[in-house]
């Protein structure tokens, strides 16, 4: 009979080292980060929706892109901000199971929706005569739905193979839940969750990649032609090019560090790298799309603008 430890919680190591007093200190500045993502993405949320020269499909994925990013903060920032300010560093079973699919959905939702801007915007700068009539608000929603609805169900059957397991032991070498740290503690063979894992792998760091790789290899054949046009592409493209590039880095390591040996890489620094995927894409998104795309920025220096000539005149009214 397997020794089971399902009922029991689990333990997250959120062992510092020699650092450990300033569990105060971390929980602080998660705190701040937290607040920061939040403000950050629901600031593009919001000029996106109110202003109507914005209602199109780009704009549309990159507020997708950006509740995707609040969906993946809200599921990590206040476990770990809560086990930082309580020095607690346990987790139950079902709590644990569903900050896995949490985060795994968002990370599944994540490439795919940098993998349709990437295709939105080859058929924009590629196909511009067929663009309006292949791409719309309309079909722009129904793409969203469908990912999200894609990734919520292939994640589902991911947790449920995972929920199956008994597990031998309850500590977890990290500070938040993941699949791979829970499978490793079953006392079972877990060959069908390798496969299934497999096949999810591939899917996003395999497939998804290679097609923005080969969207942009076109946008590129095509821009080439005119130094205006590759400079307007770039302007462009180059945003979800470096949000791409971080996401893509940071889930490669988080695989191949914890599919061959964890505990031989030091532990802060793979707390550092494991959290990456987690804080960067949600606190640099906003940044990168706010600032580099030249109408978005417009939007928002006129959205404060006259809010604070508002509150200027609301003064002196008073």
């Amino acid at each position: 009979m397997h020794n089971s430890t399902l009922s029991s919680p689990l333990v997250l190591s959120l062992t510092f080292g020699t650092i450990s007093d300033f569990y105060y200190v971390y929980g602080v500045i998660s705190l701040l980060g937290f607040l920061m993502i939040i403000f950050s993405n629901l600031t593009i949320i919001y000029i996106v929706y109110l202003n109507q020269s914005l209602h199109e499909p780009m704009y549309i994925f990159i507020s997708a892109l950006c509740t995707n990013g609040l969906y993946g903060s809200i599921s990590f920032f206040p476990s770990l901000i809560v086990n930082l300010f309580s020095k607690t560093q346990i987790i139950s079973y079902a709590a644990c199971l569903t900050q896995i699919f949490c985060i795994y959905s968002y990370a599944s939702c994540e490439m795919a929706i940098m993998t349709v801007m990437a295709y939105d915007r080859y058929m924009c700068i590629c196909n511009p005569l067929r663009y309006t009539t292949m791409m719309n608000l309309t079909k722009a929603f129904r793409i969203i739905i469908g990912v999200w609805l894609y990734s919520f169900i292939s994640i589902t059957v991911h947790t449920m193979l995972t929920m199956r397991l008994p597990l031998c032991d309850n500590v977890i070498l990290k500070i938040y839940c993941d699949n791979w740290s829970v499978v490793r503690l079953s006392c079972i063979d877990t060959t069908v969750n390798n496969i299934y894992g497999l096949f999810l792998t591939v899917k996003l760091l395999g497939v998804m990649p290679l097609l923005v790789f080969l969207s942009y290899v076109k946008i590129l054949k095509v821009c080439a032609k005119s130094k205006d046009n590759l400079l307007k592409a770039m302007q462009t493209c180059f945003p979800q090019l470096i949000s791409f590039a971080i996401f893509v880095t940071d889930c490669l390591f988080e695989i191949i560090l914890y599919r061959f040996g964890p505990t031989q890489v030091p532990y802060g620094l793979r707390v550092a790298m494991s959290l990456q995927c987690l804080v960067v894409p949600p606190f640099v998104n906003p940044l990168l799309y706010g600032m580099k795309m030249q109408a978005m920025k417009v939007k928002i220096l006129q959205s404060f603008t006259w809010k604070k000539r508002y509150m200027e005149k609301q003064i002196e009214r008073t």
